[in-house]
């Protein structure tokens, strides 16, 4: 697949990056999930435009933009309608001195992406409150996908989509072996270089261990105290490091829906990978889904990620949760927006399911629907309900 793929969220940037009210733009999202491409892509089509493109892994750079300088910093930009830093969480001070251009500059629009919230959401926010428009790039949604084939495709490329990912770098290769690999060597690149440099984490084989832990254990509840009884750590550090992880977009922490009822669990939580690509390279299996004692697992966090992704790159702000009593009765997600309460459970076949009679009793104003093989692509893809 090296032809471009339109991302859904690409309208959203360049309206707000040349609009009103004029606010500098962050772009997050993991490594190699196209964020530079999509800067670019966007920025191709302003050809009267003037851009300055600086990469912050080049160190002239970064001690332009961590100077503070203002005549410094002037006699770089002057005369440029736009200015465009990728990789901007390692310029130091990085929201300081953006500030500086903003307040001086008012005819600059700027564009930053990074590939870590961990430091540079930490920069960027409070000295720019107010200043900014943010949005997150995700590896590539179902949506975005079946718009430049179609839904048979997707149907028929389900099941290398759910081992591999959906990782530009990996769509674009064609057999196991070399998707693997590269996995592999995301995984490295990324999970341990980002987390472990900008978090200042010693113990690496901890974090590692932690990983392929919660990779096991995808579609259950997770106990940090037991987490911690395995790994040899306190409860609190655990819960520091599954923090960490989520803010450097490898996994997503999920809690239970709870109205204050006794008993609702609401304490525990789920996790799920960003990307089950990268989780299967963490236990590094990808034998085929009939072969295998986590499919039921799999499904369920491809297709929690995918509806994450599709109401992320819309801009919905619907709240996700699961459901459980203390008797046993669940439901695998729950989805809350604008006071309207959804349930679902997820079967990976053509079977559908019956709402435990508890929910029904619990929130007989929610709805509840079963997705399976046969019906998710609407529940990935369609955003009318949300209207």
């Amino acid at each position: 697949m090296n032809t471009f793929v339109s991302r859904t969220i690409e309208d959203q940037i360049r309206r707000r990056l040349t609009g009103e009210p004029r606010k500098i733009i962050i772009l997050y999202g993991q490594r190699q999930v196209g964020k530079t491409t999509l800067a670019q892509h966007i920025f191709q089509n302003m050809a009267d435009q003037k851009v300055l493109r600086i990469n912050a892994d080049f160190n002239p750079h970064t001690e332009i933009f961590s100077s503070r300088d203002l005549a410094k910093i002037r006699l770089f930009v002057a005369g440029f309608d736009y200015l465009f830093i990728d990789e901007a969480q390692r310029i130091p001070d990085i929201g300081i001195n953006l500030k500086i251009l903003y307040d001086n500059f008012p005819n600059l629009r700027i564009l930053v992406t990074g590939s870590s919230s961990l430091d540079l959401a930490n920069r960027i926010h409070e000295p720019l409150t107010g200043r900014t428009w943010t949005f997150r790039l995700h590896p590539f949604s179902a949506e975005e996908l079946t718009a430049r084939s179609n839904a048979l495709d997707y149907h028929d490329r389900l099941e290398e989509w759910m081992l591999f990912g959906t990782y530009p770098g990996v769509l674009e290769l064609e057999n196991r072996k070399d998707k693997a690999t590269f996995l592999g060597e995301l995984t490295h690149a990324y999970l341990y270089k980002d987390v472990l440099e900008l978090s200042g984490i010693r113990q690496s084989q901890k974090l590692r261990d932690l990983l392929r832990l919660l990779a096991f254990q995808i579609g259950s509840e997770v106990s940090f105290n037991e987490l911690g009884r395995q790994l040899g750590l306190d409860t609190a550090t655990v819960q520091r490091y599954v923090d960490l992880l989520e803010k450097a977009f490898v996994i997503k922490t999920v809690s239970g829906y709870s109205r204050n009822l006794r008993k609702e669990i609401s304490k525990k939580q789920k996790i799920y990978f960003q990307d089950l690509g990268v989780r299967n390279a963490l236990i590094e299996k990808f034998a085929p889904l009939n072969m295998r004692d986590d499919t039921g697992g799999l499904w369920e966090n491809f297709l929690f990620v995918e509806r994450s992704k599709l109401l992320d790159n819309h801009q919905i702000r619907a709240s996700r949760f699961f459901w459980r009593l203390q008797t046993g009765a669940e439901l695998d997600y729950v989805e809350e927006y604008e006071g309207k309460l959804a349930g679902f459970e997820f079967k990976f076949g053509n079977k559908s399911a019956k709402a435990p009679q508890a929910w029904h009793e619990t929130y007989p104003e929610a709805s509840f629907q079963t997705i399976n093989r046969e019906n998710w692509l609407p529940f990935v893809l369609e955003t009318a309900e949300f209207a």
